[in-house]
């Protein structure tokens, strides 16, 4: 058995990462389990008249709320990655868009229990698909924003490792996909 000695610093970074680990696990089964209620209340609920449109009305303004936030915060990301702003902008904007993005998913999820789903057409199963994916791909984000924190002020994109920048052009495109998709789905599913 042979003794290294770990400095108190590279010890706390370890408990950091383990506690971000459970957290990312906790949020994604509570992610999981929040949307697979959303989707088996969807599939039981009929309504009409005020209380679908309302509810179409706050799905509408949920899904703006959070969509906005998220393009927001990834054309200011894409801006740091082109060297046009500091991380320390970003990762402050990333912090003040973070409630609006969650709170519209939320938002979503729970406005969306009153829209009448068609839960047995590939288009609306797709749709759901997509949300699912861009939940978890959102939480997947929470270990890589809490390292980029702890960087320098000044760092750009090509002080990352090869895989945090994978890691973080990997969750954009999935992010952008299945938003783009769900928000078409939606709208054409709307006017049918």
């Amino acid at each position: 058995m042979s003794y290294i000695a770990v400095s108190r610093r590279t010890a706390r970074r370890r408990e950091s990462e383990l506690a971000t680990r459970r957290l990312v696990v906790i949020l994604s089964a509570s992610a999981a389990a929040a949307w697979l209620i959303s989707v088996l209340l969807a599939g039981s609920t009929r309504v009409g008249g005020f209380i679908h449109i309302y509810a179409l009305i706050a799905h509408v303004l949920a899904m703006v709320v959070s969509f906005g936030a998220i393009l927001l915060v990834d054309w200011h990301g894409f801006l740091w990655l082109i060297g046009r702003r500091g991380l320390a902008e970003t990762i402050r904007l990333d912090g003040a868009a973070t409630p609006l993005i969650w709170g519209g998913l939320a938002g979503m999820l729970a406005s969306g229990v009153f829209l009448n789903a068609n839960l047995s057409s590939t288009m609306t199963d797709v749709k759901l698909l997509a949300v699912l994916i861009l939940t978890l791909n959102g939480i997947m984000l929470i270990p890589l924003m809490r390292r980029l924190a702890h960087l320098a002020p000044t760092a750009s994109f090509r002080d990352l490792t090869l895989g945090q920048r994978f890691h973080m052009l990997a969750c954009l495109a999935i992010s952008q996909l299945c938003w783009w998709t769900a928000i078409v789905i939606g709208f054409i599913n709307a006017a049918s």
